[in-house]
């Protein structure tokens, strides 16, 4: 093993084993399921948005949109960025504070199938269980992609078995996350997007500096024809084609998954102030801009990179995801001060991952054990009990991530995309409705979610198999299918309950406040 390997894994154990500890600290926290899952309201403005952002990058940032930008060039990775950073700036603008105020008021929800179920006086739990077996569906496999990036990264850095590396890799999250819950997963979420943030600056120092300056990185993109275009793109085939205004709409729906997702939305409900909502909203936005700017300049100096023979060309998608690898591997070869931050890059990339499995396990623990368990079937345990059947929970849904992730060939990164799309479409459009139109009910709730879930299903294996305009993002057409629904049948059946109107009332009062 190479000095420069050495160095790299020194710098990883010592990265996760920080996270353990993090863990150990704050399990003494946690006195029940509230601390356990909300962390007990408690969240200032910098860990709330950087534990919401952090979650939500994934390795997506630091190895999905520099392989995009890499080999496709600006159109396909610049509007999806810009979706994504317009739909993070909406929802901190119109959902984080309103969700705040009304997930405490309503029966201190601690969980966003609590919110709904008491948002609705839900009695039967139905709106509950559809959503805690939504939660189940698309985050298992999304924790599963997690686990394999994981072992991925390990078995290309050091050569280790796939299955061990990732096995040792859930150990260490759900180790964190099962001791310390939401305070220990938002914390470490804070120093992971330090760790992501240090690591996208030194990747572009260095990128320049290796490219003989940033002159040469962007006379190499003017070169090659449409890759710095916003409205022709480049396949993977070489081929140049026009991205068409149906492609970028399609795109920019990104954006409206984040309305949705649950292990984000829950950083607003844990926010300790309503008042602290701004600051958090103008870090995370700035935050979100910056790094998703930068990771898709570090795909363009990587094309340089390449272009020059600095490293070797990586021609295929999945390929192409390498590119952050092979820098941060070419500068571990020049010394053992470099190596060292050539391990503080991989462990950024360990940290995109890892912020977000933690707080899909989160979220997917709480839908079984408070809101099935305790919620549908109505099982009375007590706070202790709770708490430990919590963290049970979690190691069995890890297990089954690790399990569905076995196959170390298999396409289980696909299935982001897809959960994200599922949980944009089945959880968008009721959260919006929830906190903004009065006269929504329970049973246009109840529709609107299953019409959401079930259309992201038949669009993606159906429908856009038609091809031509039908060959879009499934977010897009069922976000919009569930919103319809969702008005349509509150409009068609009866009012709410005047203490559910009142309750809006008295939200949209302690709004003004």
């Amino acid at each position: 093993m190479s000095t420069g390997t050495v160095c790299i894994m020194i710098t990883i154990i010592g990265y996760m084993l920080m996270m353990v500890v993090i863990g150990i600290i704050y399990s003494r926290k946690n006195k029940d399921v509230s601390d356990f899952y909300l962390g007990g309201r408690k969240l200032g403005p910098l860990v709330s948005a950087m534990s919401a952002e952090a979650s939500d990058m994934s390795s997506y940032l630091l190895m999905g949109l520099p392989g995009l930008a890499y080999l496709s060039g600006t159109a396909e990775v610049g509007w999806t960025a810009i979706g994504l950073a317009v739909g993070t700036y909406l929802n901190w603008l119109f959902v984080a504070k309103r969700l705040r105020v009304y997930s405490q008021e309503c029966k201190n929800s601690i969980t966003i199938p609590d919110f709904f179920s008491n948002r609705f006086r839900d009695e039967k739990k139905i709106l509950m269980g559809i959503s805690a077996v939504v939660i189940l569906v698309f985050f298992v496999p999304y924790t599963a992609s997690g686990f394999s990036a994981c072992g991925k990264l390990f078995n290309s850095l050091f050569g280790w078995d796939y299955h061990v590396a990732m096995i040792i890799a859930a150990v260490i999250i759900v180790g964190y996350t099962s001791l310390g819950g939401f305070l220990a997963a938002s914390f470490t979420d804070l120093i992971q997007s330090i760790v992501m943030t240090t690591a996208l600056a030194i990747l572009v120092i260095f990128g320049v500096k290796t490219a003989g300056g940033i002159d040469n990185v962007i006379d190499n993109a003017k070169a090659t024809a449409d890759y710095i275009s916003m409205t022709s793109t480049v396949t993977a085939e070489g081929e140049h084609v026009p991205f068409s205004f149906l492609s970028i709409v399609s795109t920019l729906a990104w954006g409206l998954g984040y309305f949705g997702m649950p292990h984000i939305l829950l950083r607003f409900m844990a926010i300790e102030h309503k008042e602290h909502v701004k600051t958090s909203r103008r870090i995370a936005s700035v935050w979100v801009v910056i790094a998703m700017g930068v990771a898709v300049f570090i795909g363009i100096i990587g094309n340089r990179l390449t272009a020059d023979g600095t490293l070797k060309a990586l021609s295929t998608s999945s390929d192409s995801e390498r590119i952050v690898l092979e820098m941060a591997n070419f500068m571990s070869d020049h010394g053992v001060a470099m190596a060292l931050v050539a391990g503080l890059i991989f462990a950024g990339i360990l940290a995109c991952t890892m912020s977000t499995a933690d707080s899909q396990l989160l979220a997917a623990s709480s839908s079984m054990s408070e809101n099935l368990i305790k919620g549908v079937f109505g099982i009375k345990i007590s706070q202790k009990t709770s708490l430990i059947i919590a963290r049970v929970v979690l190691v069995v849904i890890a297990v089954l991530g690790v399990i569905l992730a076995w196959d170390q060939n298999s396409s289980v990164f696909r299935v982001v995309s897809f959960a994200w799309a599922g949980f944009g479409a089945a959880f968008g459009p009721i959260m919006l409705v929830s906190l903004f139109w009065r006269r929504a009910n329970k049973y246009g709730a109840i529709a609107g979610m299953a019409v959401g879930g079930a259309m992201v299903f038949i669009w993606k294996f159906g429908i856009s198999t038609l091809g031509g305009a039908f060959a879009i993002y499934e977010l897009l057409p069922a976000f919009i299918c569930s919103l319809v629904t969702i008005i349509v049948v509150s409009l068609l059946t009866g009012k709410p309950d005047e203490e559910i109107t009142d309750e809006f009332d008295r939200v949209s009062k302690a709004m003004k406040e």
